[in-house]
């Protein structure tokens, strides 16, 4: 409600010039007119970095989540968590959390992002648009970005990109680079390549975890970088029930050790 100077009025003032003076104070209903912008919180896609008088176009993943104090995202290759804490609507206080270490093609425009967003930031939002502005005047522009709907369990080709191995997460290496594959059917059944090998076997889904049973595979000899996916992903599916998530098109299995994959769906082009 605005504060308005005390006003004296002489004699008698009518209810309704009294209610329409009450309806003045409080001026519009919410949400409408030129009311302040309301903070960082939402869904963006990055779509570029200015920052030493040079403008770094931003990769497809390059997004940020902001909710809750909270911030989780991906610097283009490499995803990313950290706090986030609003000062009033104009304002928000990065501190970087975890991130995965993956070798990626876009490092410049990922250690780029990674340097920007943190420490104090100013903002200007738009409908559809939020500007965040570092002390030293880089910015980085974001813009909505639509939710995308998860990717289903079964009948999806997996592609594996990344190994797990407890905090650190590590892109495929370059000559293993989307061989790995599998798909698992309504009929519980898998089957794909371990990097290497074509396989097939049983996999029963139970709530949150798949049990993956015993494998049947082909016997070629695999060496370098798609003999190492191979004997990882066979230990992973022989290590008992994994639990599973799904955010988006990128699926992530665990084992109780903490080892795991991550894994994109492929699209309608693919």
């Amino acid at each position: 409600m605005r504060t308005f100077r005390n006003v004296r009025v002489r004699g008698h003032v009518p209810v309704g010039l009294a209610l329409l003076l009450t309806l003045a104070a409080c001026g519009a209903p919410a949400g409408s007119g030129s009311g302040p912008a309301p903070g960082a919180s939402g869904s963006w896609t990055v779509e570029s970095l200015t920052t030493g008088g040079k403008t770094l176009h931003a990769p497809a993943a390059a997004r940020v989540d902001i909710a809750d104090n909270e911030a989780k995202g991906n610097y283009g290759c490499n995803s990313f968590t950290a706090s986030a804490v609003p000062d009033g609507t104009s304002a928000l206080t990065v501190t970087p959390g975890a991130t995965t270490a993956m070798a990626c093609e876009n490092m410049d425009f990922e250690t780029a992002f990674a340097k920007l967003f943190q420490g104090r930031l100013t903002l200007d939002r738009g409908p559809d648009r939020l500007t965040l502005k570092t002390a030293d005047g880089s910015t980085v522009a974001l813009t909505t970005r639509l939710p995308v709907p998860d990717a289903p369990l079964t009948a999806t080709e997996w592609t594996v990109d990344s190994l797990i191995s407890g905090e650190s997460v590590s892109s495929v290496p370059a000559d293993a680079v989307g061989r790995a594959r599998f798909t698992l059917a309504a009929d519980a059944t898998a089957s794909g390549n371990l990097g290497c090998n074509r396989f097939s076997g049983k996999a029963a889904v139970d709530g949150p975890s798949i049990g993956f049973g015993p494998l049947t595979s082909t016997r070629m000899a695999c060496e370098g970088g798609p003999g190492e996916v191979e004997r990882t992903l066979t230990r992973l599916f022989a290590a008992g029930p994994l639990a599973w998530r799904i955010e988006g098109r990128t699926l992530t299995l665990t084992a109780p050790d903490g080892t795991g994959l991550t894994a994109r769906a492929a699209s309608a082009a693919e």
